[in-house]
Parts: C-alpha cells; sequence; structure tokens
C-alpha cells in the first residue's frame, strides 16, 4: 500500500531480518528495537520513531505471548504476571507513549490485535466445547485487552481504536498449527489500519466482519 512501516520488536536479530526481507521485496520499513514490558525501551522507540516522522497514522499493538497452559485450578496467581504484562500491560505503555504522534495524523487508528479466546461469548459457546483447554492466562489477558479498547474508544473520540481476532493462524504463538497463513490472520488488522475517519471505533473484528465480545 505505499505505507512506511515501523517494525517493533525485542529481539533485535530477527527485528533487523525481517526488516532486510521486506526491504529486499521493495516495501518500505525501519527496524525499531522496543520491549513492551519496558518503560524505558517503549520511550526509546518513541525517541527514535519521531527522528523519523512528525506523526502517526496507525499504531499495531501486536506483541504477545501466549502464558501458562497449566489447568485454572493449578495455575499460581504469580505465574499471570508476564502474560498480563505483555499482552495488556504492554499495550497501554505503548498507546499512552505514542498518543501525541497518533494526535498530529489527520485520522488516526489504533489496531489492538486480540483473539477469540478473549471472547466471553465464543469460549462459552457450547458448540465449541472441548476444542480448547480452559486456562487462565491468555484468554483473560485477552479479555482484558477487549475491555481496554473499548474504554479508550469512549475516551478518546477522534481516534479510531479497535481489537482484531486475527484467528488460528501459522505463527510462532501456535507453533505453526494454525489452518489460516499470515495473510489471512492479518486481513483484519490491514482492514482495521486503513479505515476512514468515518470508519467504526470500539470494535471487535475478525476477517469476516464483527464478532462477539
Amino acid at each position: 500500500m505505499g505505507w512506511q512501516v515501523f517494525l517493533a520488536a525485542r529481539d533485535i536479530d530477527r527485528g533487523t531480518t525481517a526488516v532486510r526481507e521486506l526491504t529486499r521485496a521493495g516495501l518500505r520499513a525501519e527496524f525499531v528495537p522496543m520491549d513492551v514490558t519496558s518503560d524505558e525501551s517503549v520511550e526509546k522507540a518513541l525517541d527514535l520513531v519521531t527522528t523519523r516522522t512528525r506523526q502517526l497514522d496507525v499504531l499495531v499493538n501486536n506483541a504477545g505471548v501466549g502464558g501458562p497452559s497449566t489447568p485454572p485450578a493449578e495455575t499460581p496467581a504469580d505465574d499471570l504476571g508476564a502474560v498480563f504484562e505483555t499482552n495488556v500491560l504492554g499495550a497501554v505503555r505503548v498507546t499512552n507513549a505514542f498518543l501525541p504522534l497518533l494526535r498530529a495524523s489527520p485520522n488516526p487508528r489504533i489496531v489492538m490485535v486480540s483473539s477469540g479466546m478473549g471472547s466471553i461469548a465464543t469460549m462459552t459457546d457450547p458448540a465449541l466445547a472441548g476444542l480448547v483447554r480452559p486456562t487462565l492466562g491468555y484468554p483473560a489477558s485477552k479479555a482484558a485487552l477487549n475491555m481496554i479498547t473499548s474504554q479508550y474508544a469512549r475516551a478518546l473520540p477522534d481516534i479510531r481504536i479497535n481489537a482484531v481476532d486475527p484467528g488460528y493462524t501459522a505463527t510462532d504463538l501456535t507453533g505453526h498449527t494454525g489452518f489460516q497463513t499470515v495473510t489471512e490472520g492479518t486481513d483484519a488488522i490491514v482492514d482495521l489500519a486503513g479505515i476512514e475517519s468515518t470508519g467504526p471505533t470500539g470494535g471487535f473484528f475478525d476477517r469476516n466482519g464483527r464478532t462477539p465480545w
């Protein structure tokens, strides 16, 4: 689409490799080191992006970890800290830091990459019973991210802010067991990144449209 992309990653080697591959494909991408669990790292990332541009049109909060896979009754509360630090607090940390650059855009948009596992309606659907083992960390963190999305949208009406369920996609997070390609998994992200100023805000979407909270 011709956009300048700032690709952030905590792993410098993998981040620079990804940007190198994108650049070779003729795309405009620049690597930005960032660990969303660190205030200092996020501020350094903001400083770097600020030297490259005066505005940010779209922020995609995509950082996520899987969390403990133990049954709920066997999961200590302390085991949930890391997943919430990345999946929830990381999104808040990055969003708040980059708001000044977003507000400088004529049509700012934020896309929160959530999950169908954060949907209470989906996870309690009898038709889906038995497909996903009950766990606490990942589903609860994504449900929290959904609520955060709705509250940001209420508080910032001049910014289009939506959550996305990519679906079960073949990525490192799923051990590449997902039945969707990465392109299919990013369809809704790209769509919401490109909406107009009159587009939806405060919603939850997948590649087929609105999806239940």
